[in-house]
């Protein structure tokens, strides 16, 4: 036996209201979710309550999904690029977190700390490093001896 039909009518009370969209909500992602892995289908979407609060679900990158649908319908493409900017800062960020950690970390080996987590190749790469440095200061600093005795004579 079947349900019966329900009469569309705005629900007055907001508690009831609230509790209606949550559970329609959910069913709603549920069977785009469903649809999604079933047909194959690309799907995207969108959802604001009453009160301004955005959901959303894709089955694959809601971006491209509403790129895909403003190329079919013949909108115009601005408003995902600027999305696809932020995007592509929030990687960007990521990237430069990650190297800054990576030179954070040289640096405290440089520093002769936390060299527990290299192994015996990279310790040897290191010393070579560490060497040509010390190298390169006791150059540096006989020739500046250099002059500074060749300026004391005169």
């Amino acid at each position: 036996m079947g349900r019966g039909k329900v009469k569309l009518n705005k629900i007055e009370n907001p508690t009831s209201r609230q509790v209606t969209f949550s559970k329609r909500r959910n069913g709603l992602i549920k069977k785009a979710s469903e649809l999604s892995i079933l047909c194959e289908a690309e799907v995207a979407l969108v959802l604001f309550s009453s009160s301004g609060k955005g959901y959303h679900f894709a089955s694959h990158d809601v971006y491209r999904t509403i790129s895909r649908y403003r190329c079919q319908v013949g909108l115009p493409q601005s408003n995902i690029n600027c999305l696809r900017t932020a995007e592509t800062w929030r990687t960007e960020i990521d990237e430069l977190r990650r190297s800054v950690d990576n030179t954070q970390a040289r640096l405290k080996h440089l520093a002769g700390e936390d060299l527990s987590t290299l192994g015996m190749k990279e310790l040897n790469q290191l010393e070579r490093q560490l060497s040509t440095g010390i190298k390169r200061i006791n150059s540096t600093k006989a020739c500046i001896e250099t002059k500074d005795s060749f300026y004391l004579i005169r």
